[in-house]
């Protein structure tokens, strides 16, 4: 019989994987009652180690971090999803392009001579296009949280409101089949929400270590998202989980 202190580490451990655990399964590997488990899960959430979902938990989104320690490491795996977000923007496009250190790395990756209209709320967006002579680039304003990395209030919604994009780079803190994208604050998953319904296509994109973690508050479900940036390095039962959603995977082992 394994001691609390043991289980509850042993959930954890696999928690950490990135897999979701379910009750029923762990309460028949670990010959204890469903309710036993139950409350290993919520003392495991409470202490910020997993988030409850039905039935079961998964593992806590990654913590995100100002926008600028975020964009200041050297990621490999974010540079290549930022080449895989830039490669959706087309000539003459209107774009929004969320806060977000990938969408950063996707404006570093835009062509020097390409056409459009980019509109975002994070001042590091802005600040990668300053200078390029063919892109029209609007700021939408009001204070900036300073986590976040970009102006979400409601004068940022209002802002938003003024505009129909051809697609919408949203950023996310959590994706899962389930549970869709989430993020970690509620002003910040009403104003990405409300970026979404203002675009006539929406695509994100997502480390390997957001996969099938969960965020408190809610964006968008999966089926509201029309494609997904997925790294390389995606297990294959991972990107299997997705495809089975009818989800547009971009990046299937190779940039396009």
């Amino acid at each position: 019989m394994h001691l609390i202190r043991e289980r509850q580490d042993i959930i954890l451990q696999r928690l950490k994987t990135g897999n979701r655990v379910l009750a029923a399964d762990l309460a028949t590997e670990f010959a204890v009652s469903e309710d036993t488990i139950r409350r290993d899960l919520r003392e495991l959430a409470a202490r910020g180690l997993c988030e409850r979902v039905y039935g079961g938990a998964l593992p806590v989104a990654p913590a995100a971090g100002p926008l600028k320690a975020r964009d200041n490491k050297d990621d490999a795996e974010k540079q290549a999803l930022g080449r895989l977000l830039a490669s959706e923007i087309r000539d003459g496009m209107s774009v929004f392009l969320d806060a977000s250190s990938t969408n950063i790395a996707a404006a570093r990756s835009l062509p020097e001579n390409l056409h459009g209209f980019i509109v975002t709320n994070a001042p590091a967006i802005a600040a990668a296009l300053d200078g390029h002579r063919t892109l029209d680039v609007i700021m939408i304003g009001g204070r900036i949280h300073r986590e976040v990395g970009g102006a979400i209030g409601a004068g940022a919604i209002e802002d938003l409101q003024a505009f129909h994009f051809d697609l919408c780079l949203l950023g996310a803190c959590g994706i899962d089949v389930e549970a869709g994208l989430t993020c970690f604050h509620y002003e910040d998953a009403l104003f990405k929400r409300e970026a979404a319904a203002c675009a006539r296509r929406v695509v994100t994109a997502m480390t390997a270590a957001k996969f099938a973690t969960r965020a408190p508050c809610s964006v968008i479900a999966l089926d509201a998202l029309d494609a997904l940036a997925v790294p390389e390095m995606l297990d294959a039962a991972a990107r299997a989980a997705l495809e089975e959603t009818g989800l547009e995977l971009i990046g299937k082992g190779a940039e396009r």
